[in-house]
């Protein structure tokens, strides 16, 4: 479907993964000229809005996973009239492992026209922390909380020559790593914490060794794990 900038324009924005000052003059631009703004958490894109003196929106809400119907008809509606409405998650690219890709969808689905502000990622940056290959890569998104699930999720990868990009919660880090482990062997792998920020680490190594780093270890923040692809290159027997 041909899409009418007449009939309103959505902005799809990168926020900073950690560091705050990893955000586009565009972004900057973009905020403080758009009609509405969405965003994850209003709270913690006050922030981003006051730290560059960017006014805040005549319209201002949340659109997260738990009010996605809801506020997803109201950026339709506001598109309908004509307005300019940005929307923004709490790090990173809306769509990205978060309900945005939804209302993305709906939006050209709709034949509304979208308008990508791109800017840091959480995926890139860790391929590129990792040391492992990056011609040629697979973003998997966050791993199934049970173990049923999550074991057939990485068996459909054992024999991808690929390297693997996961998001992981600080506190399944070491379930997953013990699973991969498992499932596909003791292939070279990294986990990045916090990237960006001040304290951000990347742990390095084969996996037999980061499940025992893991095992016990009291993880924080935002983790995203890099897994060599099925190549006997980047695998320890």
């Amino acid at each position: 479907m041909d899409t009418d900038k007449r009939n309103g324009t959505l902005y799809i924005i990168s926020t900073p993964i950690g560091n705050m000052d990893d955000i586009t003059y565009r972004a900057v631009k973009i905020l403080g000229a758009v009609d509405a703004l969405a965003c994850e958490d209003t709270r913690h894109t006050r922030k981003i809005l006051s730290r560059y003196q960017i006014p805040l929106p005549n319209v201002f809400f949340s659109y997260h996973e738990h009010n996605e119907a809801a506020a997803g008809q109201k950026i339709l509606n506001l598109l309908k009239e004509g307005k300019e409405v940005a929307l923004c998650s709490d790090a990173g690219t809306p769509g990205i492992s978060d309900p945005g890709y939804r209302i993305i969808s709906e939006a050209v689905n709709n034949g509304y026209h979208i308008d990508i502000i791109p800017g840091a990622s959480a995926v890139t940056s860790a391929l590129l922390a990792s040391g492992l290959p990056t011609s040629s890569f697979t973003f998997k998104g966050f791993p199934p909380r049970k173990k049923g699930p999550r074991k057939k999720f990485l068996e459909m990868e054992k024999e991808a020559p690929h390297t693997l990009i996961f998001f992981e919660s600080p506190y399944r880090v070491g379930i997953l790593l013990a699973d991969a482990f498992e499932i596909l062997g003791n292939r070279l792998a990294a986990v990045c914490m916090d990237l960006t920020k001040m304290y951000e680490k990347v742990c390095k190594g084969y996996l037999e060794d980061l499940v025992k780093t893991f095992a016990n270890k009291d993880t924080k923040g935002e983790v995203t794990v890099i897994i060599a692809g099925n190549n006997p290159k980047f695998l320890k027997k």
